[in-house]
């Protein structure tokens, strides 16, 4: 393995870093579960090298079911609580310092079942346009929006999750 092509060519570095301070509220909030999102670094944010997220989950039971994308690999490391994750054979109680990397086409799944809140980071690579899937998400949930089955299948498949 070797480093990639470079993607800066200067000859001294520039002033660029991103600074998010900790304290920075949520970008988003999912309706029922309570779920607050911050989107740490953005697809957009990021040149499209990646999209890292930190998901604080609520006590309230939250989170997909197994599925899998095409084009992006994901990768969950547990700050607090204990986040139950699905690495497409087992499934695992997660506890702070737990890490999982899915690569594409991998299934897996995460979920907060333990009654309790729980914080972890989620990283996508490349950085792919997810903001606009948890937005959705979070309109229909906010909303108390029902989709048909069809409907749920196209909102998927717009945004590369395949479910299993």
């Amino acid at each position: 393995m070797s480093y990639p092509e470079a993607r800066y060519v200067g000859e001294a570095g520039e002033s660029s870093g991103v600074f998010r301070p900790a304290g920075t509220e949520p970008d988003l909030t999912m309706g029922g579960s309570g779920t607050r999102v911050h989107y740490l670094g953005t697809g957009a944010s990021t040149d499209g090298q990646f999209g890292l997220y930190r998901w604080d989950m609520g006590g309230k039971p939250t989170g997909p079911a197994p599925h899998f994308h095409r084009t992006i690999s994901e990768s969950f490391f547990v700050l607090s609580g204990t986040v139950r994750l699905f690495d497409g054979e087992r499934t695992v109680d997660a506890t702070a310092g737990d890490f999982l990397h899915v690569p594409q086409g991998g299934i897996h799944s995460f979920a907060n079942t333990s009654g309790e809140p729980a914080s972890m980071l989620i990283l996508f690579t490349p950085g792919a346009p997810r903001e606009a899937y948890f937005e959705e998400l979070a309109e229909i949930s906010a909303g108390g929006r029902t989709l048909t089955d069809d409907e749920w299948t196209e909102l998927y498949l717009r945004h590369d999750q395949y479910m299993v």
